[in-house]
């Protein structure tokens, strides 16, 4: 396809709207995808050493 300027571009053939708009939506999912992973990931490493300090609690009063 051949724009002769930047708002032929912009406009995408009338399809504009729906090009940009799911650029944007897909573009926001990718980023909150990336927050929501960061989190969870925070989130399992939280448990997983309070799980290990139990753990070693439990050994040293096994051991004591």
């Amino acid at each position: 396809m051949s724009w002769n300027s930047s708002s032929e571009f912009f406009a995408m053939g009338g399809y504009g709207l729906y090009v940009w708009g799911s650029l944007a939506v897909t573009a926001k999912c990718l980023i909150l995808e990336t927050f929501f992973i960061h989190r969870r990931r925070r989130a399992a490493l939280t448990q997983l050493q309070s799980e290990s300090v139990l753990e070693q609690e439990l050994l040293n009063e096994k051991s004591s």
